[in-house]
Order: C-alpha cells, then sequence, then structure tokens
C-alpha cells in the first residue's frame, strides 16, 4: 500500500499554500502521525541549508519544523533561485546543478520528474502522511507542457489534491470555479475539495456561497479558513508576503531604529525576522525611492542572489551616498552574505557565476575583496560573537571568497576559524551567516551595542513554535481532519 498523501494546490501565488501545509503539518504531527512535507518545485531565493549541508525552500524547513522532523533535500527536489530576469539557478535534490533561462527550463524540467519522484518515495518511506504543496496555480496553461509542480506531479504521483482560494485578493468563488474549468478530465478527478482560505469577519456570511462553489467545481468546500493574524510571526517564503510582515516591525518611536534597503533580487531575508519581533525595534523595509532614513541606529544590507547587479542598484537610488553619510554621522553598518560582499572594495566573477563576467567596484567601507567562484558554501554553524564573546547558530549559503585587511578584525569565530569583517573603527560589519539573529543571546548582544537595553525577554524559538501551535488548532477549528486524513487515505 502506498503512503497515504494529500496535495494542497492554489489557484494562484501567495493564496496561503505554504503556510497551510505548515499548520496541517503540525495538526497531524500532534495526532502522533509520522507526517512529511513536499514540494516538487519550488521558486525562491529565501532558501535554508538541511543539516547534511544541501539546500532546500525556506517554505519546506518550516514545514518540516511543523511536523516535527528534520529538514531534508527530498523535501524539495527542485529549487529555482531567480538571478535576474531572464533565468535562474536551479537546484536539483540540495545541490546546485546549472542556470537556465526561463525558456530554457520549460524545456529540461520535464526530464527531472524521475528524480522528483525518486526524492518523493524515499520521502514517503515510513511516513504516516506526505503532505504536497503545489506552486502558482494549476491553471497556467501556458506552463502545463511538462509540468513537474501541479497536476503533472499529482498525475504522476496518484495524489489527490485540494484546491485553495484567497478570499483577501477577491473574486475567490470566480477563481475556484474558473481554475477547475481549465482543468482536464484527468485533473478534475484528482480534485478532491475546495479550500477557502483568510476569511476575515462574520465567516456566516459566506454560507451561501459555499453551494454556488460546489456546484461549479463538481467537488465539496472542505472549509473556511478563518484570518490568522499571527502568522505574520512565520517565516515568510518570497517578496510578496515582505510587506505583510513588515507591518510588525512598523513600531513608531521604538529606541531601536533598523533600517533595511530593499534589493531587487533580495534573498534569505527571514534573516531579519528575529529583529523585527524585538519590542523595542523598529525595522524599516526601504524601498526604492525613498532615501536611507538619516536616524537609523543600524543599516542592514541583506543578502542578494545577484549581488553585482543589486549593487548597480544600490548605487543608482543613491543609497551609497546616505549610507556613508550615515558612517559619517557614527552611523552603524552590517552586511549579511551579498550584503557583506557589497561593503568590500570590489566584488570580481571572472567565471560569469551571476551574470556577465566581471568586477564591480564595492562600497569600499570595508577593506576587504569578493572573489566568486563555482563552488557552493552549504553548511550550518555554531559560533562565537568576537564582540561579546556571545555563542549563536547560524547557516552559510554563498558562492565568494572574501579576503583583506578588515579580516583580520572577524565578525564570529567559527571552530577557530575567523568569518566576516569589521573595520577598525567597529561600526561597519560584514558576515556571510545566515539566520544569526534567531539566537537569543547573541541577538541582544547585537542590540545592546547599538543602544543600552534591558533584555526583552524574547525566546524567538518559542514565539515560533507557539505560532505553529496556535495555527494548527486555528485550522482543527475550521477544517475537518479527518476527511482530509480520509481523502490522503484513499489514495492509490
Amino acid at each position: 500500500m502506498s503512503t497515504p498523501r494529500l496535495m494542497i494546490q492554489g489557484t494562484g501565488s501567495n493564496v496561503g499554500k505554504s503556510l497551510l501545509v505548515a499548520g496541517l503539518c503540525r495538526a497531524f504531527a500532534r495526532q502522533g502521525l509520522n507526517v512529511r512535507p513536499f514540494k516538487a518545485q519550488n521558486m525562491s531565493n529565501n532558501a535554508a541549508v538541511t543539516p547534511d549541508g544541501r539546500e532546500i525552500g525556506r517554505a519546506q524547513a518550516l514545514q518540516a519544523r511543523a511536523a516535527n522532523i528534520a529538514p531534508n533535500a527530498d523535501m524539495n527536489p527542485v529549487l529555482l533561485k531567480p538571478e535576474g530576469e531572464a533565468g535562474a539557478q536551479i537546484i536539483v535534490q540540495g545541490k546546485r546543478e546549472g542556470r537556465a533561462t526561463a525558456r530554457e527550463y520549460q524545456h529540461l524540467r520535464a526530464g527531472l520528474m524521475p528524480r522528483v519522484l525518486e526524492s518523493f518515495a524515499r520521502l514517503g518511506a515510513g511516513a504516516d502522511l506526505l503532505l504536497v504543496e503545489g506552486a502558482g496555480s494549476p491553471a497556467e496553461v501556458n506552463l502545463c507542457i511538462g509540468d513537474i509542480a501541479n497536476m503533472g506531479f499529482a498525475r504522476a504521483a496518484e495524489c489527490p489534491v485540494v484546491l485553495v482560494g484567497d478570499i483577501e485578493r477577491g473574486g475567490v468563488i470566480a477563481s475556484l470555479i474558473g481554475t477547475v474549468g481549465l482543468l482536464d478530465e484527468a485533473e478534475r478527478k484528482l480534485l478532491k475539495g475546495t479550500i477557502v482560505n483568510r476569511f476575515r469577519g462574520d465567516v456566516s456570511l459566506f454560507d451561501n456561497a459555499l453551494p454556488v462553489i460546489e456546484r461549479g467545481t463538481g467537488v465539496p468546500c472542505l472549509g473556511v479558513v478563518p484570518h490568522f493574524d499571527a502568522a505574520r510571526r512565520l517565516p515568510a517564503e518570497d517578496t510578496l508576503a515582505m510587506d505583510s510582515h513588515s507591518a510588525i516591525g512598523a513600531k513608531a518611536g521604538a529606541p531601536i531604529r533598523i533600517a533595511v534597503p530593499v534589493l531587487p533580487r533580495i534573498a534569505n531575508f527571514d534573516d531579519l525576522d528575529p529583529l523585527r519581533a524585538e519590542p523595542d525595534v523598529e525595522l524599516t523595509l526601504i524601498r526604492a525611492g525613498t532615501p536611507l532614513p538619516a536616524n537609523a541606529d543600524l543599516i542592514l544590507l541583506p543578502g542578494s542572489k545577484v549581488t553585482r547587479a543589486d549593487l548597480a542598484a544600490f548605487k543608482t537610488e543613491g543609497w551609497e551616498i546616505d549610507l556613508k553619510a550615515h558612517v559619517r554621522r557614527g552611523g552603524r553598518v552590517l552586511g549579511l552574505c551579498g550584503g557583506y560582499q557589497m561593503l568590500g572594495r570590489f566584488i570580481d566573477d571572472p567565471s560569469g557565476i551571476e551574470g556577465p563576467a566581471g568586477a564591480s567596484d564595492g562600497l569600499g567601507l570595508l577593506a576587504v575583496e569578493t572573489t566568486l567562484e563555482d563552488s557552493k558554501r552549504l553548511a550550518p554553524v555554531d559560533g562565537l560573537d568576537t564582540l561579546t564573546s556571545t555563542r549563536l547558530t547560524a547557516y552559510e549559503m554563498h558562492m565568494g571568497r572574501t579576503i583583506g585587511p578588515d579580516s583580520a578584525r572577524p565578525f564570529v569565530r567559527l571552530d577557530g576559524i575567523d568569518e566576516g569583517a569589521r573595520s577598525i573603527d567597529g561600526r561597519v560589519m560584514g558576515s556571510y551567516l545566515h539566520g544569526l539573529f534567531a539566537s537569543d543571546a547573541f541577538r541582544h548582544a547585537f542590540l545592546n551595542d547599538l543602544r543600552q537595553r534591558a533584555p526583552s525577554g524574547l525566546d524567538y524559538d518559542s514565539s515560533i513554535e507557539a505560532t505553529l501551535d496556535g495555527f494548527a488548532h486555528h485550522l482543527a477549528s475550521c477544517l475537518d481532519l479527518d476527511r482530509l486524513l480520509m481523502i490522503a487515505r484513499a489514495a492509490p
């Protein structure tokens, strides 16, 4: 008998598929089931590193956490990391396998299906339930040939499907019925129900719409999920969710002010979440067309998937002038990964790793130079903050080598190995480490160095766990979990 499986597809991107799967992972895990999440193909520059040094989408790492298991590469066998308008880096079963334009990938992806199914089979061994997340919408008819992410995968894996629509966007009835109308007969047979997500207000006001949805789709509506505001505390998968998440950090008048310029290809922006959750921190996302604020205590340059191109965009915005004025006023600067590379004297990409080969002058605020190399560093790490001797855990995910005089003043020491750099006066800092602010003691020490503060008492990991538990309880109150499990167990 095959492992029970259930696929959550959506009428479009950002309708809540990732969080619904995470919540269902926690809900079924609390019933004692061995649950494992899966997403055949993900497109995101927000990635996570597995314990064995492989790379998957951040959403699948969160879903694994919700299921109380360690993440592994089989949970997301194909990860596409956009590098520009024309193409993306291709990660297969956790390892980089090259780059492709969108058109090239259209021809390549069908050939990836055997490895996708291989990962799915490995993941299912010993599991009680596989919860599968789709990508985008199954109704994108221009992308259906060779599909491995939605109905193409569902057909190959004989996986029953539940379709989710987001009422917050408007037009949820039409989007559900219209999506089903574009499916072929074989795909409709796999569809077992629909879910309406993110309802605000009195749910009973939607009662008369349910029969319309059921007649139009030919399947039952399995529930209406009320809006769960605390979900904003969970790491977001892509930049579409950044604005809604930023509301958590909108604390005008908070004593510690951190400004983050939003780069066109910002990566691993969940680095910001623990800072944003601090009650005395106002974290502001600075969009194109807006100057960097003069009153910030810290300007944080985040990671980037295409560092030289994002550096050029940073300069075009005039942010280089703002940043250097900030430093002259005595302000602090921290660059993470790509942001660290930008702070140096230059970035050299002789092999065209991230785009056209060449070199770019950096911002010149750290005496270091970066050379981009084909090998990729992927590893969870433990370290010691060199300024306060505070321990932290983090992960590395980069393709560059950065050296120079300021490296003699490392940001962190990893098992005796120096990592990162600090300027002579200590006000400009850079590091390749991601996820370091999730370490409570380090986060407090870092913020205390910006401005003297009492510990907030925030236990970031516990807050994530409490939110996952709360969301699981929320879903159990509005969805028939027994019926969803029955659908999964009826899979061939």
